[in-house]
């Protein structure tokens, strides 16, 4: 009896800025542990899978975050092949949409706004720059250490959105600056698997600058069966099973959302989420192998 056979597609380097490491050890280590568990894996890149011919599969699990990888995916997912994640959920994820999604979700937001790099902005600052504001690419994750700015004055705001414009991106997000703890938070939906700490203390930040702007942590207590609960509806809001995310916790323990991101690093706690990726992917391809069989 032949092996049932999985996809996997590996996350460019392109959109693992300062974790490229972290992001292939996560992924190699769910490789071998599907090879552990019987199954026959091929690896392929993100521009791969669109231009190779593909052998006949039970389902594809993905890092991949190409636009034209996305739109292959959906493709094949509308066909009736199941992907972790979901493409559907990792294009929810671009900025705009994750902010959009998580507001109507009913997630605690910080106040944003969202703005052509066409328009003005200064009114926007004027409205809530009081503590600083943070402006964000609308049309993608964060690639570059450019593409999520704090800024502190009017001007600094204009001058930025002028190199958003500068640089191709059309649109931008525009979110209040709320002090307090920075968290980071990992999650497998449909697995008892949530984790998460304070950044800062392990060093595990992505841009240096990130931690000057918010200080270190003061350990506000707050209710963490509380977060694990929103953030788990708010990957079910986005349509993701594999995620991370962060949050900042104020000063009376009430929390917001700041950013959700689709199959993170794991880094910290490797191990432990690849044992859990694992787990949904063998319980959702091995029951979709007895369909087929049958």
């Amino acid at each position: 009896m032949s092996k049932p056979h999985i996809i996997g597609i590996k996350r460019d380097n392109l959109f693992s800025p300062n974790h490229i490491g972290n992001d292939r050890f996560i992924f190699e280590l769910v490789v071998n542990q599907l090879l552990d568990h019987d199954f026959d894996v091929s690896v392929c890149s993100e521009r791969a899978y669109c231009e190779e011919k593909k052998r006949e599969t039970v389902g594809i699990f993905s890092m991949g975050r190409n636009k034209d990888l996305v739109a292959c995916l959906k493709a094949d997912e509308l066909r009736g092949l199941k992907v972790y994640n979901s493409a559907f959920g990792v294009e929810r994820c671009y900025r705009t949409n994750m902010v959009n999604g998580l507001i109507q979700g009913g997630i605690p937001y910080p106040r944003s706004f969202f703005l052509s790099t066409k328009e003005p902005i200064g009114h926007i600052y004027d409205e809530m720059g009081s503590q600083g504001v943070w402006i964000k690419r609308g049309d993608f994750h964060a690639i570059h250490k450019e593409d999520v700015s704090f800024v502190a004055s009017r001007e600094e705001a204009e001058h930025i959105v002028g190199e958003y414009a500068l640089r191709g991106i059309a649109s931008v997000v525009v979110s209040e600056h709320l002090p307090g703890d920075l968290v980071k938070f990992y999650g497998v939906r449909g697995t008892d698997f949530f984790y998460w700490f304070y950044p800062y203390d392990h060093n595990h930040h992505k841009y240096e600058l990130y931690a000057e702007i918010n200080g270190k942590s003061s350990y506000y207590p707050f209710d963490e069966a509380l977060l694990k609960q929103t953030a788990t509806k708010s990957a079910e809001n986005l349509g993701v099973h594999i995620y991370g995310g962060d949050a900042i916790i104020g000063r009376d323990g009430t929390f917001h959302v700041i950013d959700l991101n689709d199959w993170p690093s794991f880094a910290p706690c490797r191990e432990e989420a690849a044992q859990a990726i694992t787990s949904l992917l063998v319980a959702a391809y091995t029951a979709d192998e007895i369909k087929v069989r049958q």
